[in-house]
């Protein structure tokens, strides 16, 4: 059987995996690139193989560097079923519906304000393709055997911690098994229970995007976002978070409740402006068995923070001249609300911007972080007058440490180990460890490269 990597090869985002046995071909993860201009080209390039050829998708999860890419595959032709957990499922009908309705807003914008070099600009796909794109969804639950329906193949999902719904795809034909890791979670993440590793893989396709690092401590991130709290308030400012609707939103307002509860930072209204986000929220209240938070922690969370639904409400947060907290996305600042807020808040030096996670190269958190002195937003540039601090405790991705652990509890050493989904460094920093650590045969796949494995 042949494995492409189409996707996440040679950089975190894009996951794209492609199995063909004759002319049976299933994809695992159907991702949007993000970051470099010349990644994010990508996503306008024709699909390896012809959509209208794949057989069936099987999604890890929802973020949208894993399922954002489904509706163009749709549209394309695809029109096989995409097999996810329940909770992906009810996921990505809120990121993708949100991404499609986000592409077409900027691109309207883009045309209104001719600030775009395409003529006319065009989103990568519309709303009406992701509605498509969900009717092809198969919910399934944690644990349960499904025929993939390519070549024979069973397929499994385990728990990876990360994100609500999150999981490990095991597939199995005969006595052969292929794991693909997901992105995993941590082990005391602050919200998500710990990733369980499947029994056994003889080839393991492992995500690296820490690869290279360990993560600060949790307490230590904690008290770096009660200390920037307390000092932007006390100056008047604003303190803003770009943040990922789904995961870490959610994971930002269970920390903002606990220092609140600890008396570590002032009481300031929370507003969380991004209408994903608020329903995202609402779905762990109803996924409560798949998380840490009991029921009063879910309720104290969805009670602490002023929801922001509507364009007219998310401008009005212009005239507050009271200190705030202020959470919206998107994560890495590539779109959404967030970037209408950077434009008002980042001349001021009384603000301060906290990116609460990893920023991929080539956006413009990861610009922000790195020192910029100016942003681009909608075409024009922003002086950068604001403080902008990176908190790294509140990654939702397992570490150097904690992915080795979680490879060590595999029953036996797989044949093959391949480490996508890293940047250059962290993944074959991630290799090295694999094959000096474990003693497994490990390498970095380059981009579009096929392989063959035993399945």
């Amino acid at each position: 059987m042949k494995l492409s990597f189409l996707g996440a090869a040679d950089t975190v985002t894009g996951s794209r995996f492609l199995l063909e046995y004759g002319e049976r071909k299933l994809l695992v993860d159907c991702g949007l690139f993000q970051g470099f201009k010349k990644l994010r080209q990508r996503n306008w390039s024709p699909f390896l193989a012809a959509p209208a050829s794949i057989d069936a998708v099987v999604l890890t999860h929802a973020h949208l560097d894993h399922s954002g890419w489904l509706p163009a595959l749709v549209r394309e032709g695809f029109q096989g079923p995409v097999f996810a957990t329940e909770g992906t499922y009810e996921l990505a009908g809120i990121l993708l519906r949100d991404s499609a309705r986000l592409q077409e807003e900027e691109a309207e914008f883009a045309n209104r304000h001719g600030f775009s070099k395409h003529r006319p600009a065009l989103p990568l796909y519309e709303t009406a393709d992701a509605e498509r794109s969900l009717s092809r969804f198969r919910a399934l639950r944690f644990g349960c055997d499904f025929d993939v329906g390519v070549a024979d193949l069973r397929g499994r999902f385990v728990p990876a911690g990360h994100l609500l719904g999150a999981a490990s795809v095991v597939l199995q034909r005969a006595a052969h098994t292929l794991v693909f890791s997901g992105d995993l979670g941590r082990d005391h993440d602050l919200v998500q229970r710990p990733p369980r590793p499947p029994e056994a893989a003889d080839t393991l396709v492992v995500e690296s995007t820490y690869g290279d690092r360990r993560h600060a401590s949790l307490d230590d991130a904690l008290a770096l976002l009660a200390r920037v709290i307390r000092e932007t308030a006390a100056r008047g400012g604003t303190v803003l978070i770009p943040s990922f609707a789904v995961g870490r939103a959610q994971a930002l307002l269970v920390a903002l409740h606990r220092l609140r509860e600890a008396g570590s930072i002032p009481e300031l209204p929370v507003y969380l402006d991004s209408p994903m986000a608020i329903d995202a929220t609402r779905l762990y209240r109803r996924f409560n068995a798949q998380h840490r938070l009991d029921d009063a922690e879910c309720e104290a969370i969805y009670r602490g923070a002023r929801f922001v639904n509507t364009p007219d409400e998310s401008k009005a947060l212009a005239r507050l001249r009271v200190p705030s907290i202020l959470i919206s996305a998107s994560g890495m600042a590539t779109g959404g609300r967030v970037l209408h807020h950077l434009k008002r808040l980042l001349p001021d030096p009384a603000n301060h911007v906290v990116f609460a996670g990893f920023q991929a190269g080539g956006t413009r958190g990861a610009h922000l972080v790195a020192g910029a002195r100016e942003v681009k937003i909608h075409g024009e540039w922003h002086a950068v007058n604001a403080s902008v601090t990176q908190i790294d405790g509140f990654s939702a991705h397992a570490d150097a440490d904690e992915l080795i652990g979680w490879m060590r509890r595999l029953r036996k050493a797989p044949q093959q180990v391949y480490v996508v989904h890293g940047e250059p460094e962290a993944a074959d920093r991630l290799r090295h460890r694999i094959a000096e650590e474990l003693g497994w045969p490990a390498r970095v796949p380059e981009h579009g490269e096929t392989v063959e494995v035993t399945l």
